[in-house]
């Protein structure tokens, strides 16, 4: 398959899925969508369930591109610690519409668990959510080496630094000013992290 036409296809499953959902998507809608027929994702991916694992996969990968973009631009080199987390935090929050229909998807694999392959969704998890994770951990590790802050787990306070920033931010009340929830979120995490901090106590990272 030419290059432009694969580009096509997974864009066009990516924008089906993620609409639709794994289990409702039909192979006729998908090849529809794409400008193809329905023989040729058959020829190239075998099936539904090998279309929407290169789709996720091909997604997950342009998202971390972009994701581990932000933190090497902004946790790579720190001038002010509380500052750049904050704008850290309002830069990964931000929506961005491009990436919009991966986070449809997303959605849509959650309610969707028990229709897709295991494997897929480990591969999903490793090329994406981990990789992600990993990056940061591997900044914040830095910024402690560096003397900006005390970690015991780099990956957990990563953890901790999206939920405390970018989290609050989705979960503030409409009209919210989302630079004062971040940087309320900064404070938070700095008391936990930074050398000397008020509390030494960590959040637990539970999930509800």
């Amino acid at each position: 398959m030419r290059t432009d036409k694969q580009r096509a296809l997974l864009d066009g499953a990516l924008r089906v899925f993620a609409r639709d959902g794994y289990s409702r998507a039909s192979i006729d809608v998908l090849a529809a969508e794409a400008g193809v027929s329905s023989r040729t994702i058959y020829n190239h991916y075998g099936d539904k369930a090998g279309l929407f694992r290169a789709v996720i996969l091909d997604s997950s990968d342009r998202v971390a591109e972009r994701q581990i973009g932000v933190a090497d631009k902004l946790l790579g080199r720190i001038a002010d610690l509380e500052a750049d987390l904050v704008e850290f935090g309002l830069q990964w929050a931000k929506r961005d519409p491009e990436t919009e229909p991966h986070w449809a998807l997303v959605r849509q694999i959650q309610a969707d668990l028990d229709h897709i392959d295991p494997e897929t969704v480990a591969a999903w998890k490793e090329r994406g959510p981990t990789r992600v994770r990993r990056a940061l951990a591997g900044h914040l590790r830095g910024l402690a080496a560096e003397g900006h802050l005390e970690l015991e787990d780099p990956s957990l306070a990563a953890v901790h630094l999206v939920q405390l920033t970018a989290g609050s931010a989705a979960a503030a009340e409409p009209g919210e000013d989302w630079e004062t929830v971040i940087r309320s979120g900064v404070g938070v995490f700095l008391r936990a992290y930074a050398p000397g901090g008020t509390s030494r106590s960590r959040p637990s990272g539970r999930r509800s």
